[in-house]
């Protein structure tokens, strides 16, 4: 089993408890914004085993359907979780909504958020774990299920922070008109989750830094060659995919050709780990005189 595919376990068992804790902190209360809270972790439950059927899709190898491989599996997974994140949101106003109009007393305010504090503080230390591991792992679904946690987490403080205000003034509208401030925070984090999985599965370059480690892997080992252009890139998944066109001069035998090309590409999967480098190489009367300088 891969550390990817556990961690998307250790999701599933972890959202197991949080969703328990939080549901018996709004039957301790009755609290409106306790029960969004608990509702926005069975989110949690749906996206957390998405994550993991996608994880053992995109971790199959190529095969004569899919030549590129499956990596972009984890990107529909990282949409679907930014969708479910909204459709939460959406059901927590509605039920906020109805707090407003009917808002009642709380039972056992304080117990309610101790309990609903433990499930807060495993989710906290949960999502860090989710977060740091799946950007070294290169795993957007186990970063987008941990950003997710991380709303939760939000969802959780001002949860807590509308039910302590309305115990503490005796005002229980605070309760109702917290859930609604959450859960518009909430629409915020599941759109920005739903925008930059569509970025991966629109082919969108490489961030500008490891564009720049590119450029220069290319620019310090091509010498022989002539020029470097129509360089083009994007990531699916945890792989780096990388083109261009390589200009070489018009005599040189094709295994010379060939070498510089392996260093080439050695160069680029140092720099980029797990890159996948296609090369079209060119003879000299094809060169644009513009793209990556080549180091002598």
């Amino acid at each position: 089993m891969s550390a990817a595919i556990k961690l998307a376990v250790g999701s599933l068992l972890v959202g197991v408890v949080v969703l328990g804790l939080k549901a018996i902190a709004w039957w301790i209360t009755g609290s409106v914004a306790l029960l969004s809270d608990a509702l926005e972790s069975t989110v949690n439950l749906t996206t957390a085993f998405a994550a993991l059927i996608a994880i053992k899709v995109a971790q199959r190898p190529a095969d004569a359907n899919h030549p590129f491989g499956h990596h972009k599996a984890e990107f529909f997974s990282a949409v679907l979780e930014g969708v479910m994140i909204i459709i939460a949101a959406l059901f927590i106003l509605r039920e906020a909504y109805d707090g407003l109009m009917s808002p009642r007393a709380l039972d056992a305010p304080i117990e309610g958020l101790l309990v609903n504090g433990v499930a807060t503080a495993l989710n906290a230390a949960w999502a860090m774990v989710l977060v740091r591991q799946g950007r070294r792992l290169k795993s957007p679904a186990l970063v987008a299920d941990g950003k997710h946690l991380w709303t939760d987490v939000l969802t959780s403080c001002g949860v807590a922070i509308g039910v302590l205000a309305a115990f503490v003034t005796g005002w229980w509208v605070f309760d109702p008109i917290m859930a609604a401030l959450v859960a518009v925070n909430i629409l915020w984090s599941g759109s920005r989750v739903v925008k930059e999985s569509l970025s991966g599965l629109m082919d969108e370059a490489v961030p500008e830094t490891t564009l720049l480690q590119i450029r220069k892997a290319i620019s310090a080992k091509a010498h022989g060659a002539v020029e470097a252009h129509d360089l083009r890139t994007r990531h699916a998944g945890k792989v780096t995919f990388v083109e261009f066109h390589l200009v070489v001069p018009g005599d040189m035998t094709v295994f010379d050709a060939h070498e510089i090309c392996d260093r080439i590409e050695a160069a680029i999967g140092k720099a980029v780990p797990d890159s996948r480098v296609t090369i079209h190489v060119e003879p000299e009367h094809k060169q644009k005189h513009t793209g990556i300088v080549i180091l002598d």
